[in-house]
């Protein structure tokens, strides 16, 4: 894998949730990137609402990780470090 600066690395990566934190604020919610670990996987938080949704763990699949992965495929993995399991 080719060395990849950070700072594009995580520009990147806000662009892509930039797609999907409008679906969130409907809700009163939104995701906030933590770090991206050496093993490239994203940890992300839930802020606001989607800290306590059910349905969290969909939005994260079927959301959240779809919309990184598409656009970032240094991001190998999409985890969150808070909400409901």
């Amino acid at each position: 894998m080719a060395v990849v600066d950070n700072a594009d690395l995580l520009e990147r990566i806000d662009h892509a949730l930039d797609d999907i934190r409008p679906h969130l604020a409907i809700d009163g919610g939104n995701v906030e990137v933590v770090e991206v670990t050496s093993a490239r996987v994203l940890k992300i938080k839930w802020i606001g609402a989607c800290e306590s949704c059910r349905m969290s763990a969909m939005t994260m699949k079927a959301g959240v990780e779809q919309a990184v992965l598409g656009k970032v495929p240094e991001i190998i993995a999409v985890e969150a470090i808070n909400g409901v399991n």
